[in-house]
């Protein structure tokens, strides 16, 4: 098959979809790929390590659309990217397309067989195409809320860990999965006063198994958020529906009783974020100030550290890359139902259940449209 890795146009945005040693992994199977020329300098990783690991550097965009059986990108196609697109092409990124109605109609009129990292589901129902970075996201949250709490910065002036007695940041987290997992042991280790909401008593429980008496674990509702959130210096929204939008949990009401100077982070900005004052931001210009309370919303966290991410990224992608390379789009997904979970759009058909839900597209089963 013949691969295309564009460069990623999204602002700020440094990743690539395939490091030097995948390409090998792949050209060695016997199969062909086009890399962009320059496109993996914010990795590190010049157009001589590409050509070494097999791949042939391609001078323009268009010519990777134009000639690619498959594209492997980071990030959701941008516009642009979207009129390049063909029927018959694999479109292999994370798309989160739930709170993205331009991009859906783009995908859709294109006829272009998209499907989502963050849709393809493992044997144990979890996303092993989304941990990875949703592990970095957590890990990224606490340092971002940290520089943020700083007084130059916007925040309210405190130290997450504190000193001798004078008391650390008090860290609330909403939602306990992979993100909030992460961003607990990094509070933690910061020696903040952290606090994690979850609606799932199972999830608590085995997080207090993990963190002892070091986190305090509350189940969620309407009152216990209000409750927490309210005493919040760093709040870290770390919710997800899997392929929905996230679900507005945080009221402007509610926000508008934190502390002024508190800090917000927004994990949950790519499905549209967790909060009804959340709106996209970027690595240039993380925050705005909204009700008192200082925002960081950024919708590509994971770029700002991009060596880490994209080789975290292929770990778990190039196995589904190498299925599509070698058995074609049919039978690698038809032959993985987990792997068929994430086809998002396939010639013209929506097959995510949630995504033509809301934005109101008739939905087709990911296995009746392949056929």
């Amino acid at each position: 098959m013949l691969i295309g890795v564009p460069k990623e146009i999204k602002s700020d945005e440094y990743r690539i979809g395939l490091t030097p040693e995948s390409v090998a992994i792949l050209t060695n199977g016997g199969h062909q790929v086009m890399v962009l020329a320059n496109a993996g300098l914010g990795i590190g990783k010049t157009d001589q390590d590409y050509l070494s690991a097999g791949a042939e550097i391609v001078a323009t965009r268009d010519e990777i659309f134009e000639r690619a059986e498959m594209i492997v990108k980071v990030k959701e196609p941008q516009s642009d990217e979207c009129a390049l697109l063909r029927p018959g092409q694999i479109l292999f990124t994370y798309l989160h397309l739930a709170p993205d109605p331009e991009q859906t109609n783009a995908l859709v009129e294109s006829g272009v067989s998209a499907i989502a990292y963050e849709s393809v589901m493992a044997e144990d129902h979890s996303y092993p195409l989304l941990t990875p970075m949703s592990a970095i996201a957590g890990r990224l949250a606490v340092q971002a809320g940290a520089s943020c709490l700083e007084k130059a910065k916007g925040g309210s002036g405190i130290l997450m860990g504190g000193v001798a007695n004078v008391d650390p940041a008090k860290v609330v987290i909403l939602g306990g999965g992979v993100v909030g997992y992460n961003a607990i042991e990094i509070a933690l280790g910061m020696q903040a006063d952290v606090t994690v909401l979850d609606k799932s008593e199972t999830r608590l429980d085995y997080l207090e198994s993990i963190f002892g008496s070091n986190l305090e674990a509350v189940l969620a509702d309407t009152a216990s958020n209000e409750t927490f959130i309210t005493t919040a210096d760093l709040l870290i929204g770390a919710v997800l529906v899997p392929g929905a939008s996230a679900p507005k949990i945080i009221s402007r009401e509610v926000l508008k009783k934190m502390k002024p100077g508190s800090v917000f982070v927004d994990v949950a900005i790519d499905q549209g974020g967790c909060s009804e004052t959340s709106k996209p931001t970027t690595h240039s210009n993380p925050t705005y100030v909204e009700e008192g309370i200082l925002h960081y919303c950024v919708a590509n966290m994971p770029g700002a550290v991009p060596l880490t991410s994209t080789y975290a990224l292929n770990q778990a992608t190039l196995p589904y890359v190498k299925d599509l390379a070698n058995q074609g789009l049919v039978q690698a997904l038809t032959h993985n139902q987990g792997f068929c979970e994430g086809l998002s759009i396939h010639q013209g058909k929506v097959t995510i259940r949630a995504v033509a839900d809301e934005l109101g597209f008739e939905y087709t089963e990911p296995k009746k449209a392949l056929t």
